[in-house]
């Protein structure tokens, strides 16, 4: 227990530390949003990896879909690593840093409400990101905390309320800076905690070959038809792990969290490193979480719940228990590393959203001209100030909203996060991508996809989820290029002018 106690002490001295080092830099909106639009490759890619990957991944996702697809759920750390990192720095890192330099954009829905002219588009969004938002982050305080009552055996939700207040000591102190500076950290803690943790766990099954023997030798719930199945390269079920790999892998090129990211690359020069990166770095963490859950049958049957369902939230928990205590330690650093970043850098996501784009809307008249150009300094300098500090008072109110849903958590991590990702990128993603490509998106198409998204996210929910909430948010998001491309065909087309003064950014 000492042990377990330094190292964590630690690890919190030391983020708390950045983000008191960094706080002078998170004076402005830009620095604290942004961290100035100045934030390196090395801090950008890790930045973006930590945000990606969470106790919801490591306790909830690799756990419950190691169990269901076995060793074949590997796949979805792959398509981690390909589409949701690589594709997506490549087809969104460039384009996304030039336009939202060129229109001034600070946040998504502010994307939205300056690349479609439509003020209204851009407070839309601003609610729906802050609504599916909370689910989210309480699967990461629920994922957090379920390891935290694991390793200290300190009640779940003493667990859950230290997390939320040393969460939002260090993003309210440093803001965007202190979150890419203690993510660097933290990414560095990911990488050496998964791969430990895999060596020490095999090892205890007599090593890799021994444990895929075993896992080969079960039959897929008690089917003897597909005996073998879990150990397979594509898995007793390889549709729906399809829809797995969909979900937690497009899902990020619309997630507002993970977007901002390319915002605030220093060049394009940091965009080509941080891609190697931020690709590397999702190969060994995802890949390696979800590798070590698919041998999760090896470890017994998970406990079940009052409704008599298997606890898939325990699984990983089960197979960590009996290591020693240096390594219980490390696992729980591992996931703090994992959650707290994540945590981070929704509650940044969700409080500058608020603020910039329901509280404090800049009104701009065309791309790259903002209304409060012509205002004094000094008051300027005032209505930034007070722009921070609302950001920072709506931190901890979206952190309270999220914390209560944590206390009483409504269904698996899993769930909550396919509810929050499908809603979000179901919504967002493809009027984002095509908006940075195409000049034919029309405003009406956004909107139409804003109601899909949420619309059939909400309804599956309503009705009982006869679709998994990780099927229908991969339909959402598949479905919503097609429900803009075809709205765009039929609807009024923008201004000509307007929208090539909008593309000019690419010219340069």
């Amino acid at each position: 227990m000492f042990i377990k106690l330094l190292l964590t002490a630690i690890f919190l001295i030391v983020i708390i530390a950045v983000g008191i080092y960094s706080r002078k830099q998170a004076s402005s909106v830009e620095g604290f949003v942004l961290g100035g639009r100045n934030v390196g490759p090395w801090l950008s890619a890790f930045a973006y990896g930590t945000s990606y990957f969470s106790a919801v991944v490591f306790v909830g996702y690799a756990g419950q879909f190691g169990w269901k697809y076995g060793l074949s759920s590997t796949w979805i750390g792959v398509g981690n690593a390909v589409i949701g990192s690589l594709l997506a720095w490549l087809v969104l890192g460039k384009r996304t840093r030039q336009m939202t330099q060129h229109i001034q954009s600070r946040t998504m829905p502010d994307f939205f409400g300056t690349r479609f002219n439509s003020q209204m588009l851009r407070v839309t969004a601003s609610i729906i990101a802050f609504v599916f938002l909370i689910p989210y982050t309480a699967g990461v305080y629920k994922g957090i905390s379920t390891l935290f009552e694991m390793g200290f055996g300190i009640p779940y939700e003493y667990c859950v309320v230290i997390m939320a207040a040393l969460t939002a000591v260090y993003v309210i102190l440093g803001g965007y800076r202190a979150t890419a500076l203690n993510d660097f950290i933290q990414g560095i803690i990911m990488i050496f905690g998964i791969v430990t943790i895999i060596a020490v766990v095999l090892n205890t099954q007599g090593g890799l070959s021994a444990a895929v023997s075993k896992m080969a030798a079960i039959p897929a719930d008690g089917n003897p038809q597909v005996n073998g199945g879990f150990a397979s390269l594509w898995g007793p079920d390889p549709l729906n792990l399809l829809g797995v790999v969909i979900l937690t892998s497009l899902g990020t090129w619309g997630l507002p969290q993970m977007v901002g990211k390319f915002y605030s690359v220093t060049d394009e020069a940091a965009i080509r490193r941080g891609t190697v990166i931020s690709t590397l770095f999702a190969f060994i963490v995802s890949g390696g979480c979800y590798f070590l859950g698919g041998f999760g049958r090896l470890f017994g049957m998970p406990p079940t719940l009052p409704n008599g369902r298997l606890d898939f939230d325990a699984i990983i928990p089960s197979m960590l228990v009996t290591l020693p205590d240096a390594l219980i330690g490390l696992v729980v650093l591992l996931v703090l590393s994992a959650s707290m970043s994540t945590l981070a850098s929704l509650v940044l996501t969700s409080s500058s959203t608020m603020t910039l784009d329901l509280i404090y809307r800049d009104k701009k008249s065309q791309p790259g001209e903002v209304e409060t150009g012509s205002i004094d300094a000094a008051v300027a300098d005032k209505i930034e100030h007070r722009k921070v500090i609302v950001m920072r008072v709506l931190i901890v109110f979206f952190i309270a909203i999220s914390l209560l849903i944590a206390l009483n958590p409504p269904t698996f991590i899993a769930q909550m996060m396919g509810i929050s990702w499908g809603a979000l990128a179901g919504a967002f993603l493809a009027p984002f991508m095509l908006g940075l490509y195409w000049k034919g998106v029309t405003p009406s198409s956004v909107w139409a996809c804003f109601t899909w998204g949420v619309g059939i996210t909400v309804v599956n929910m309503l009705l009982g989820n006869p679709f998994s909430p990780i099927n229908c948010g991969a339909i959402a998001m598949v479905g919503g290029f097609v429900v803009v491309w075809l709205v765009s065909l039929f609807t009024t087309k923008m201004s000509k002018t307007y929208v090539d003064r909008i593309f000019e950014c690419y010219k340069k």
